[in-house]
């Protein structure tokens, strides 16, 4: 197999050809058929390329390309975000009547899917500590059909062991699904321990420049053409100009990531052991009690880190609102550093007891951009001893 880099600029070059060397941006909503018999065929073939754009783009198809090369699937297809991908896959695969596990430490939206609106729809949820392979154990029944990991996990980075939760999900006759947003193909690959379906909010890493919402699944084609199945109904459908930017994106990952992980780790580093910090999540740091296990499945560690501060949510929002560089924001995975007060954000997901119980109040997750590794240091040490003053 070629290297990452050559992966990401020529996967796609022969699943639309064209002369044109940047790909073109098919704008349009629906192709024409030379014929009944081929306008028949477009109708009814699994994420296709050329019948109608809900059904599949060429600039989708370039995406899901480069993803499921990268993520080591038989395929992928696009959404328009994260969440549409995680809850058309999850419509897809259960029913009233299934259970379905989580992990407690997740996404705020996923926690809120596997929490309010799963159970709406008849399907039952157990939430578990995922640090503990025998949690899932527990938690399974008979009416499992699908476990659901995030690893690292945001926003307290735990890791999950994908190994044993795919085995343990196959054992039982159930489908696993893995988050992997934070990691991104070039640090983490979960369809190599066996996991059935890979998930990414796009929006973060795989496009790296914080200007388009995407989602994208990756994994056996026949598991995907029940996805798509799925979201012909549901029109989560992404945009050709913004599959088109999401392409652009992904091309330079390779050169991103390992940027990403050199600033995350200098950050958490540089703050695990400052005064006014009780405790720094990060599975880079020899510290982090999953550390070997990271280490195990990971290349490398990221670039998200959360940082505990010992005077809570005030000490918290100070902290957030001395950064210079990092600025106040919900996303993450951009070239530029971000940074967000968990529990915060989680409000406009879930009740308030929930998010007690997941995200402690003087929680920082910080999101390290590809800016110069000493500016970002810099810049957080001084936020943090101006908490003195």
């Amino acid at each position: 197999m070629p290297g990452k880099s050559t992966v990401t600029v020529h996967t796609d070059r022969e699943t639309h050809p064209s002369r044109a060397v940047a790909p073109p941006i098919y704008q349009t909503a629906a192709f024409s058929a030379e014929d009944a018999t081929t306008f028949a065929a477009g109708a009814v073939e699994p994420r296709g390329q050329d019948f109608y754009t809900r059904f599949g783009n060429p600039n989708h198809a370039q995406v899901a390309a480069v993803v499921a090369e990268l993520e080591g699937t038989e395929g992928a297809m696009v959404t328009a975000s994260g969440m549409a991908a995680i809850t058309t896959a999850l419509l897809a695969l259960v029913s009233s009547g299934d259970h379905v596990i989580g992990q407690k430490s997740t996404y705020g939206g996923t926690a809120s899917v596997l929490l309010n609106l799963l159970p709406r729809l008849g399907v039952s949820t157990t939430l578990v500590d995922q640090t503990d392979p025998d949690e899932f154990a527990k938690a399974v029944t008979s009416r499992t059909r699908l476990i659901l990991v995030e690893t690292p996990s945001n926003p307290l980075l735990q890791i999950t062991d994908l190994r044993a939760v795919a085995d343990l999900a196959h054992a039982h006759g159930a489908l696993t699904l893995a988050d992997n947003t934070f990691a991104t193909p070039l640090n983490q690959r979960p369809a190599d321990f066996g996991i059935d379906v890979v998930w990414h909010s796009a929006t973060k890493y795989l496009n790296g420049h914080s200007d388009v919402s995407a989602g994208v699944l990756a994994g056996p084609a026949k598991i995907l053409d029940r996805i798509w199945d799925t979201s012909l109904l549901t029109g989560a459908t992404l945009g050709p100009i913004d599959a088109w930017l999401l392409l652009r994106g992904i091309r330079t990952l390779p050169l991103r990531v390992p940027r990403h992980n050199d600033n995350g780790l200098a950050l958490a580093e540089a703050l695990s052991s400052h005064p006014t910090v009780t405790r720094v999540h990060y599975p880079g740091l020899a510290t982090h009690p999953q550390h070997h296990l990271a280490a195990d499945q990971m290349n490398g560690f990221g670039g998200v880190l959360s940082i505990e501060f010992s005077g809570g949510y005030e000490m918290a929002d100070a902290f957030l609102s001395r950064l210079r560089y990092p600025r106040r924001s919900a996303s993450l995975g951009g070239v530029e550093s971000l940074a967000v007060h968990p529990a915060s954000m989680w409000a406009g997901m879930l009740t308030d007891d929930q998010i007690t119980d997941t995200v402690p109040a003087g929680l920082v997750r910080l999101a390290a951009g590809t800016e110069d590794t000493a500016d970002l240091v810099a810049d957080a040490l001084a936020a943090a001893d101006a908490l003195h003053d």
